[in-house]
């Protein structure tokens, strides 16, 4: 089992993606996953760093994948969908209207939006080209289990979410804009404010949900680091990591260790890299999600 690097969710300066790839192309990360997949009004902003990201990943031995936008609904969306299709990479389809844009048989990876519930829409997905799927994070770990084994036997490598805040929703109306009095066509981009997403309480004050842009996250930090012997001995190929704000590369040299049989990984290591925040592991375990992890 190795490592999968999500595309970065948040809304960063150029300058701060540029100086995560160089720095995460020096971390034990198998494949990264790069590009815009919340919201395509960003995109202008930072899209120049793409090529330059790519070449330094792929110059450091990572496999590198493009990822679509997980909700594509305006023609220049469409039209940003199929030059993906041209560059020359695997897309990493977020939503299933990529599919259109791709070259018969072209290999493409599946990102964990995608709904991957049973064997039947993992075959379906192989017989389309699909070579990776990283399924939702909401599935227990008996449907885990069952979807390697078929992954193994269609030639597709399974994924896990193992590391990050878990993408819940994806809308066509922005509420982070609206937090602010600001309609989605005129944001002024105030997601930007929140490198890690804004997050929002019960009516009780109950810790609840993190907003970014368009996106629904959850607020906890959702982690597999208590299931990863179970992992394993599912036959997963993967664990996902998905960015945040922070040392992100030092959390992903934790998992690196922990994967390849040396130091533990602990709650309190993961506590340590990313203070202040809580952590849970619930779905695995067929609970809520928001289920806080136990200590490790």
């Amino acid at each position: 089992m190795d490592l999968t690097i999500g595309a970065i969710p948040f809304f960063w300066p150029a300058e701060t993606v540029r100086a995560f790839y160089t720095t995460l192309a020096r971390t034990p990360a198998t494949r990264v996953s790069v590009g815009e997949w919340v919201c395509s009004k960003r995109l202008p902003f930072w899209q120049h760093e793409i090529p330059a990201a790519v070449d330094c990943l792929q110059e450091a031995g990572k496999e590198v994948a493009l990822a679509s936008l997980a909700l594509i609904t305006l023609p220049r969306e469409r039209r940003q969908t199929a030059e993906l299709a041209e560059a020359g990479l695997p897309v990493e389809v977020n939503d299933l209207s990529v599919l259109r844009h791709l070259p018969q048989g072209a290999a493409f990876w599946v990102g964990p939006v995608v709904n991957v519930y049973n064997e039947g829409t993992l075959d379906w997905l192989a017989r389309w080209g699909a070579t990776r799927i990283c399924l939702p994070p909401e599935l227990p770990l008996p449907s885990v289990a069952r979807l390697a084994a078929a992954g193994r036997s269609a030639g597709v490598a399974v994924e896990v979410w193992g590391h990050g805040r878990v993408p819940l929703a994806i809308s066509g109306r922005c509420y982070h804009a609206r937090l602010h009095d600001r309609a989605k066509d005129s944001c002024q981009f105030v997601c930007g404010d929140d490198p890690d997403g804004r997050d929002i309480d019960t009516l009780d004050g109950q810790p609840f949900l993190t907003v970014n842009g368009v996106q629904t996250l959850g607020r906890a930090i959702t982690t597999a680091a208590s299931h990863l012997e179970a992992l394993q001995a599912a036959g997963v190929a993967a664990l996902r990591l998905s960015p945040h704000a922070g040392d992100f590369a030092g959390v992903v040299h934790l998992w690196a260790s922990a994967l390849a049989g040396g130091r533990p990984l602990s709650l309190g290591d993961l506590a340590r890299l990313m203070p202040g925040q809580s952590f849970c592991n619930g779905f695995l375990s067929a609970a809520p999600g928001a289920r806080p992890a136990a200590t490790l």
